[in-house]
């Protein structure tokens, strides 16, 4: 039977930890350069959903989640707007960790969601028509600065307008549209002030994809934390992401190069001048067990003019790989667990499949170990990484898919599950990604 302890989604683990300390450890404050990393479904955090969902609801909605994401990704990738068609049910696409931040002066406290495919700064202004009832009010800011039309940074942000001397833009965010005005303010994270930070400060906004208290871009553009910090963090960051199991949900994002990690391996981060901000690397292949998966080199291959390759992304919730690369190890875990279940059992393991997963099994398993190969490093995944299983222990599945068919299926996406537990270091100015085993509490 496997070993591995069962991975119960966050609504689950809402209610046991509520069962397990009335009070939840939410004082934990930000210190030094070092920001608490909360998921949206912590006991800490106001985004938990309040409904009563099954254990089943709550895969298919995350899986609902990842698909409006992975759209997203497909037009950063395609370098142009993607808006969805409407259907009956819409899709909540914010991302999936969220930091405290203060903005303006005194400060107002905002619960930001982190994304490392996205580069500017935004957060939802009083007046704002269809934003969360938390929003900034630039008038009780003493440092807060409308930018203009000359300014260089309205050169930087999409579909720019003047409506008169204000620097205005527009964009699309998964399945919504932001209306935003150019801004300046001061940032404070953690101990750090950040005077005169450029950001969104958005005026409307349509669909439900936009994190309710604004967005803090982790990627490499130029309007990024990144760009407009590089004397104070010097374009270094980490994080370590909780594991759905951890009772409050709660990690860190290490700000600046003082602190990371010394033991820790490498891999290039790769660029692709059409999106520069997204975080490539090179996958060189995938082993199941001791027997790398007989992926087609053509499906991992990095190639910026088509955008193909493989990037780390934080909003990402399931790993998706493209359909040769996903079938492939796909194929191989089956053989494997088939055959150690045979072997123990004298019988053939049933597959099942369970929303997007296509390979789930009702009876216990031994499950193969996963490693992601990347050129320079391996990164070896627990269990706890790659599998899913009920409440009750009943069904267990592979939580990994193919791209969906109806977006851009050249792009595999390394996702937040599949990272947890581990410190993720992006060192832009030795264009280099780190990975170290971690425990984040």
């Amino acid at each position: 039977m496997a070993t591995s302890l069962s991975l119960l989604l966050p609504l689950f683990f809402l209610s046991l930890s509520l069962s397990q300390a009335l009070t939840p450890k939410c004082s934990t404050l930000d210190h030094g350069s070092t920001l608490q990393v909360l998921h949206v479904n912590s006991p800490c955090s106001p985004f938990k959903s309040r409904e009563p969902l099954s254990w089943q609801e709550n895969v298919v909605q995350m899986q609902g989640k990842d698909q409006a994401r992975l759209q997203y990704l497909a037009s950063l990738v395609a370098g142009k707007s993607w808006v969805p068609i409407a259907s009956g049910r819409q899709i909540v696409q914010s991302p999936t960790y969220i930091v405290r931040a203060r903005v303006g002066t005194p400060p107002q406290a905002l619960l930001m969601a982190v994304d490392t495919s996205n580069d500017a700064a935004w957060v939802p202004c009083s007046g704002c028509l269809g934003c969360a009832a938390t929003v900034f009010d630039s008038a009780k800011s003493e440092s807060f600065k409308g930018l203009g039309c000359q300014d260089a940074q309205c050169k930087q942000v999409p579909n720019p307008t003047c409506d008169g001397s204000a620097c205005s833009f527009n964009m699309t965010y998964g399945g919504s549209t932001v209306a935003a005005n150019l801004s300046q303010d001061t940032i404070t994270l953690a101990n750090d002030s950040v005077p005169a930070y450029t950001f969104g400060c958005i005026q409307k906004t349509t669909g439900t994809s936009v994190p309710p208290q604004g967005l803090l871009g982790l990627g490499r553009g130029p309007l990024s934390l990144l760009s407009q910090t590089q004397s104070l963090y010097q374009s270094t960051f980490s994080y370590c992401l909780p594991s759905f199991k951890s009772i409050n949900f709660s990690g860190s994002l290490r700000l600046g190069p003082i602190g990371q990690p010394i033991r820790i391996k490498y891999t290039q981060l790769l660029k692709n001048p059409r999106r520069s901000s997204l975080y490539y690397v090179n996958m060189i292949g995938i082993r199941v067990g001791r027997r790398v998966a007989d992926i087609p080199p053509t499906s991992l291959a990095f190639n910026p003019t088509t955008g193909a390759g493989t990037v780390i992304d934080s909003g990402t919730v399931f790993t998706r790989l493209v359909q040769p690369a996903y079938l492939a190890v796909r194929d191989e875990f089956r053989r494997r667990v088939e055959a150690e279940y045979r072997k123990r059992v004298g019988a053939n393991a049933t597959v099942s499949s369970l929303g997007g997963f296509d390979t789930c099994y009702t009876v216990p398993i031994v499950a193969p170990i996963i490693t992601f190969m990347f050129d320079g490093m391996n990164m070896t995944l627990p269990r706890d990484n790659f599998l899913i299983h009920s409440t009750a222990g009943s069904t267990t599945c592979l939580a990994m898919a193919a791209a969906p068919d109806n977006v851009n299926s050249v792009l595999n996406v390394i996702a937040n599950m599949q990272q947890q537990n581990h410190r993720i270091l992006f060192d832009v100015p030795n264009s280099r990604l780190g990975v170290a085993r971690e425990p984040c509490t």
